[in-house]
């Protein structure tokens, strides 16, 4: 039996191609679901400032895989177990997904932990750090979400009162 003429060569090709461009189009109909997890605060670095007082570092962390327009920060900051401050700051940025931004902040020590501070640089030891509090998004939506991360700084190699 012979074949119709309107299947051979490259009609044949040419539906086929189509056939298979339709089926896999159909396939990734939804395009990639948004997955908004809590994001964190952290301390990059602590560096001292003639005047005593503490230039920080802080990263603002976006594990999402969309993009979060970060609007507030609330975090309370205890270094070497002494309470320091509470942060209050406005970024009013968006860290895209999987990304951070650093953001500055200046701080003046109370005498404990700065005394902390000097111990551990003059020691080479490392410096307990915590910063506990809240962190409100209003893009992909609003929100508030709560954090709690804990970490050591250590003295950078070569940097004079600066720690990581």
């Amino acid at each position: 039996m012979k074949h119709p003429r309107f299947l051979s060569g490259p009609a044949l090709r040419l539906l086929l191609a189509t056939l298979a461009l339709v089926v896999l189009s159909a396939c990734g109909g939804g395009g990639v679901k948004q997955r908004v997890y809590p994001p964190s605060l952290s301390l990059q670095e602590l560096r001292l400032a003639p005047d005593g007082a503490w230039e920080l570092s802080l990263r603002l962390q976006n594990f999402s895989n969309v993009g979060m327009r970060m609007d507030s920060v609330e975090a309370r900051f205890e270094l070497g177990g002494h309470a320091v401050t509470t942060l209050r700051l406005r970024p009013g940025l968006v860290v895209p997904a999987g990304s951070a931004e650093v953001l500055p902040a200046r701080v003046e020590p109370p005498p404990t932990a700065a005394a902390a501070v000097r111990e551990a640089l003059a020691s080479g030891g490392p410096v307990r750090y915590r910063l506990s509090g809240s962190i409100g998004s209003s893009e992909p939506r609003s929100r508030q979400d709560d954090f709690d991360f804990e970490s050591l700084l250590h003295a950078a190699p070569g940097l004079d009162g600066v720690m990581r």
